[in-house]
């Protein structure tokens, strides 16, 4: 049997993925809140993403993590649509 090169902790080409699309939606959410005009809603709202992010670090469950996936897609979704009419 011809032993892997890969380290044991090494992530699947899945995992991987899912990783990169949660690490985008991160910046992405960073990104927009950088647009808030008010730094105390700014901060308040760094620091809630920052936080739920972190919390959720260490799930592993694929099942909990497209869910989490989606939530932060409507998060997004929502803090851009209130930015757009915000500006209008």
């Amino acid at each position: 049997m011809v032993a892997s090169r890969l380290p044991p902790a090494a992530l699947t080409l899945k995992q991987f993925l899912q990783r990169q699309r949660v690490l985008g939606i991160y910046r992405n959410m960073l990104r927009t809140i950088q647009q808030v005009p008010d730094e105390a809603d700014r901060k308040y709202l760094r620091d809630w993403a920052r936080d739920e992010f972190k919390r959720n670090r260490g799930a592993t469950d694929q099942d909990a993590i497209r869910m989490m996936i989606t939530q932060a897609k409507n998060h997004l979704e929502d803090l851009q649509k209130s930015l757009a009419l915000a500006r209008s």
